[in-house]
């Protein structure tokens, strides 16, 4: 028999992924947080809630934060961001929320730099007199497929050591803005979160409790994904909740701010600020992990009581950004192994 040789499709094969109502919370902030939101909601929408760090003081957060006494509001702008459906409503939502104001040339403006969803989320905040019901707000205006918590009502802020390479004194930092910079300094210890009795949002705790599954990363290790286990009361839901864990690792381990660490480095340093905190799961990208660091890697994963998934999580076209539906898939071989 003869004719056409059939087109074989260039286009991946996906393998189904399982939508079967599963509750998630996610801990991070910034961009880290947005790329994990941006997958959970494919496979977790109906019952995903976003907890955000409240610690950012630089750029428009900061300045909106010491200007108005309010909780920082990027991060909880970019989790929205992250939920917001994919339809015309919602992409022009996300576009209008991360829109940033710009004087034109020669002028220096009041608004220069402020993100027009921190201006929203502070109004709404003004309004209603709590942060967690403004957001609520600003998540049904957006159609966010989720809910979008702060992880305390309190504005923190991080201090930590950091131990010159040089061998010098170790200088205390107590500012974000420099932490995140911190690993081109040296090395970084006795990371803690000011003050130190906050309390943590009571929502947000619930929502662990209540979680099948809490999502920890990936995302700036020190100032997006380890303050939430600083917080006594968050720290503590994380132990006794009978949810599972699951890590997301960073596809880059190596940035500003964990210089010299390894992916090793990353989980140990988890075991060492929440010693009681146990680690179910950990989803890492085989690029990101050296065959000479597995060894070490899979020992530290093993010492929290987890398990690694290596998938191809990462995007072709930008080897440094997660891939929503690569991840979202990984995602799904975890939480229904």
């Amino acid at each position: 028999m003869t004719g056409p040789i059939p087109m074989l499709s260039t286009q991946p094969v996906v393998p189904p992924i399982n939508r079967t109502s599963v509750r998630v919370t996610a801990l991070g902030g910034g961009h880290g947080l947005s790329a994990t939101l941006k997958a959970l909601r494919i496979v977790a929408a109906e019952h995903l809630t976003a907890v955000c760090t409240v610690a950012d003081d630089g750029g428009s957060s900061g300045r909106l934060r010491q200007d108005m006494d309010v909780l920082p509001p990027g991060d909880l702008r970019m989790a929205l961001t992250a939920l917001c459906d994919d339809t015309d409503w919602g992409r022009t939502w996300a576009d209008v929320m991360q829109h940033r104001f710009r004087s034109k040339d020669g002028i220096t403006g009041s608004l220069d730099d402020h993100a027009m969803g921190n201006l929203l989320i502070v109004a709404l905040w003004e309004l209603l007199g709590d942060p967690v019901d403004g957001l609520r707000w600003a998540g049904a205006l957006l159609g966010a497929r989720g809910q979008v918590l702060p992880m305390s009502r309190t504005p923190l802020s991080l201090s930590g050591l950091v131990h010159p390479k040089d061998g010098g004194q170790a200088v205390r930092m107590t500012s974000q803005a420099e932490i995140a910079r911190a690993g081109n300094l040296g090395r970084l210890t006795d990371l803690q979160l000011v003050p130190g009795d906050a309390e943590p949002c009571v929502e947000a705790v619930s929502s662990i409790e209540l979680a099948d599954w809490v999502v920890f990363g990936p995302g700036s290790w020190y100032t997006s994904v380890l303050p939430h286990l600083l917080l006594d009361g968050l720290r503590n839901a994380l132990g006794e909740t009978e949810a599972k864990r699951c890590v997301v690792m960073n596809l880059k381990p190596d940035t500003s701010e964990t210089l010299g660490m390894s992916p090793a480095d990353h989980l140990n340093v988890i075991a060492e600020y929440a010693p009681g905190v146990r680690i179910d799961a950990v989803i890492a990208d085989p690029r990101s992990v050296a065959q000479e660091e597995r060894d070490d890697f899979e020992k530290s994963a093993a010492k929290l009581g987890a398990e690694i998934t290596y998938g191809k999580v990462r995007r072709e076209s930008q080897q440094d950004v997660h891939d929503p539906l690569r991840l979202a898939i990984s995602f799904s071989e975890v939480f229904h192994a």
